[in-house]
C-alpha cells in the first residue's frame, strides 16, 4: 500500500495550540555526564557558555540538550543509553572505553548508578521508567498544567547500546532487575554480531543471547547491527524489535557505511510492528558531509531529515512506524545538525514540516511521540 500523501508538499493546517509530546529514542546522557561533566538540569545555553573556554566544542560540538529545553520542546521521555566505546575505537579524549568485557560490565553498571542518582537528586525533573505504569505516570504529569517556574519530569528508559557489558546470558536476570528493557547487540562489532564498520552475522554467542532475551521479553534494538545480523535477528528473535536511531540507506546512495538501515530490514520491522527512530545528523543526511572547524555550519536542511521519515511512512503505507531517535550530543553537537535546529526543543519543527508536506496533525503527533508511546505501552511490563 502506498502512503498517498501529496507530493510535492502542499501547505497543511497549522499545529494546534498544544504541542505534541516528543519521545526521543536515543540520548547518551550518562556518557556525556562522564565524558564532559555536563549537568542536564541546566540549559543547553548555560552549558555552551561554560564549555566555550574548553576544547569540548571542538571535540564534540556545542551542547543541544538540557532540562529546560526538554520542557519547552515537550520532550516527555528519552531512551537513556548505557554506552562505552570499545578500546580499538577510542578517540582522543574518550575516557569511557573498555578493553575487556569485565570493564564494559563495570562501566554500564556505573551508568545505571548515574541515572539513579540523577533521578533521586532531581525527582521533579527526571524519573526512571521500566514499566508501562511508570511511563503512564510521566505522561499523565505532562497532561496537567504546572505553576510558573515548575515543569514536568522527563522519563528515562534504559537502552544498552552494544551488549559487550553482558558477560553471559545468565546475567540477563540481573540487568532486568536493574530496570533494563532494551538491548542493542552492536555498536561497532561485538562478540554477539557484526556492527558499524565491522560487518558480520550473528555469532553463536549472539544467537544464545537472543534466545535468553526471549525469556524476559527484552526489546531488541537493531540499530548499528550489520545487515546480515539484522536479517537473521528478524527471523530468529520472536520478541519486540525496533531501531532506535537509524536512517534510511536508500536515501544515502554513495555511502559505503553499513550504519544505515536498508529497505529490507525496514520492511521486516514494519511487518513486526516495530518503530524506527530517525536521526537529524548531517553526516547521516548528506553523503560526504564534514563538519567545518569552529561554529559555522554548512547548511543541511531539515527537509532532508523529513525525507527519511517520509521514506518509512511510504514503505509502511501509514505513519505508525517512524519516530525520532535524535542521538543528540552523542559525539556531535549544534554544528552537525540541520541549520533550522538550535536545541532539542526545536524538534517540534518536525511536526510543522510534516503538516506542510500534507501529513495530518495526528500523524505528526504519532511520529513525534505517539508511536513510541504505543509501542512501549504494548511491550513494557505492566
Amino acid at each position: 500500500k502506498h502512503f498517498s500523501y501529496p507530493r510535492p508538499p502542499r501547505p497543511g493546517p497549522g499545529l494546534s495550540a498544544a504541542m505534541p509530546l516528543i519521545i526521543d529514542s536515543h540520548q547518551d546522557i550518562a556518557w556525556n555526564m562522564l565524558t564532559y561533566g555536563r549537568d542536564y538540569t541546566r540549559t543547553a545555553y548555560e552549558t555552551r557558555r561554560l564549555e566555550a573556554v574548553t576544547d569540548i566544542p571542538e571535540r564534540n560540538g556545542d551542547c543541544t540538550v538540557g532540562w529546560p529545553e526538554y520542557q519547552s520542546g515537550q520532550v516527555a521521555a528519552v531512551f537513556a543509553t548505557l554506552f562505552a566505546t570499545p578500546a580499538r575505537k577510542k578517540e582522543l579524549g574518550d575516557i569511557v572505553f573498555y578493553a575487556d568485557y569485565q570493564t564494559a560490565h563495570r562501566l554500564y553498571r556505573n551508568q545505571i548508578d548515574i541515572y539513579r542518582k540523577l533521578a533521586d537528586s532531581h525527582q521533579d525533573k527526571f524519573r526512571l521508567v521500566s514499566s508501562a505504569r511508570e511511563l503512564d505516570s510521566v505522561i499523565e504529569h505532562w497532561s496537567k498544567p504546572v505553576s510558573e517556574g515548575e515543569g514536568h519530569p522527563v522519563g528515562l528508559i534504559y537502552l544498552m547500546e552494544g551488549a559487550d557489558g553482558i558477560r553471559s546470558p545468565h546475567e540477563l536476570a540481573e540487568w532486568y532487575d536493574l530496570g533494563l528493557r532494551i538491548i542493542g547487540l552492536a555498536w561497532a562489532g561485538t562478540r554477539y554480531c557484526g556492527g558499524t564498520d565491522e560487518p558480520g552475522p550473528l555469532t553463536d554467542e549472539g544467537r544464545k543471547l537472543l534466545s535468553a532475551m526471549m525469556d524476559y521479553n527484552f526489546i531488541l534494538d537493531l540499530s548499528h547491527m550489520d545487515e546480515a545480523a539484522a536479517f537473521e535477528s528478524l527471523d530468529r528473535y520472536e520478541g519486540p524489535v525496533i531501531a532506535t536511531h537509524s536512517n534510511c540507506a536508500a536515501l544515502m546512495r554513495g555511502s559505503e557505511s553499513n550504519r544505515h538501515i536498508p529497505d529490507g530490514v525496514i520492511r521486516g520491522l514494519i511487518e513486526r510492528d516495530g518503530v524506527i527512530g530517525l536521526i537529524p545528523l548531517n553526516t547521516f543526511l548528506k553523503v560526504g558531509w564534514l563538519r567545518k572547524k569552529g561554529s559555522r555550519r554548512e547548511e543541511v536542511s531539515l527537509d532532508t531529515f523529513i525525507a527519511h521519515i517520509d521514506h518509512i511512512c511510504q514503505m509502511a503505507g501509514n505513519a505508525n512506524h517512524a519516530a525520532i531517535g535524535s542521538d543528540f550530543d552523542g559525539g556531535f553537537g549544534f554544528q552537525s545538525i540541520p541549520h533550522e535546529l538550535d536545541t532539542i526543543a526545536d524538534l517540534q519543527m518536525v511536526a510543522s514540516k510534516l503538516i506542510e508536506r500534507g501529513y495530518s496533525e495526528s500523524d505528526a503527533e504519532n511520529i513525534l511521540g505517539g508511536n513510541w508511546l504505543r509501542f512501549l505501552r504494548t511491550h513494557l511490563p505492566a
